[in-house]
């Protein structure tokens, strides 16, 4: 295979595992190689400027994890979108060229298939049916979060440093209080002489 390398990629087309889906939905097809700011500044846009009711998000092979990520900012950025995850695999057809082809040798081109999984999500701020498999409604805590914007990521962050900080007092107040009890207990003179007294036992 030293000498092939590979000239194109393409993947079987198939149709989106929705039904009822309205014929001019945008499909955002994520590629391994998408910039997810350009995604979602796309996607955002036919959402709250073209005013789509749905949007599909794609992705196959190793863009799975960045189709769920792009997937994530929308349902924060909207909040209030039900969501339904269709998971399959496809076929790739990625073929491969002979740089070095000897004239009775094999063929030119090597055509491979490849089976991907790929997930599709569909994002909808209507209602879907919530009998389908796949299905997540709205989740509510999004909708608190929308209008804070930057006010909801502040408080964030500051709960992440407020985890961080209850943590060292109560070790502090304990310490104080072993220090208060042996304090009364043992004051300094009586404290000493009983050390010297142990000593001479």
């Amino acid at each position: 295979m030293e000498n092939f390398r590979k000239v194109r990629t393409s993947e079987e087309d198939s149709p989106l595992p929705f039904p009822d889906l309205p014929p001019d939905v945008v499909e955002m097809k994520v590629k391994e190689g998408s910039k997810i700011r350009n995604l979602m500044n796309f996607a955002m846009a036919q959402m709250e400027l073209k005013g789509s009711r749905q949007i599909v998000f794609s992705g196959c092979g190793r863009a799975v994890t960045k189709t769920i990520t792009c997937v994530e900012i929308m349902k924060r950025k909207l909040g209030g979108l039900h969501q339904v995850t269709k998971v399959r695999y496809k076929t790739l057809l990625e073929v491969w060229e002979n740089q070095d082809p000897l004239p009775d040798g094999p063929a030119q081109n090597l055509t491979v298939h490849k089976n991907v999984p790929s997930i599709c999500i569909l994002l909808s701020r209507d209602p879907l049916d919530p009998n389908q498999t796949g299905y997540q409604p709205p989740e509510p805590q999004h909708r608190l979060e929308t209008p804070l914007g930057e006010a909801g990521e502040d408080t964030s962050g500051s709960s992440a440093e407020g985890l961080k900080r209850p943590l060292p007092p109560p070790h502090e107040e304990l310490l104080t209080k072993k220090l208060q009890v042996e304090v009364p207990d043992n004051p300094r003179g009586s404290g000493t002489t009983g050390c010297q007294l142990d000593h001479h036992h």
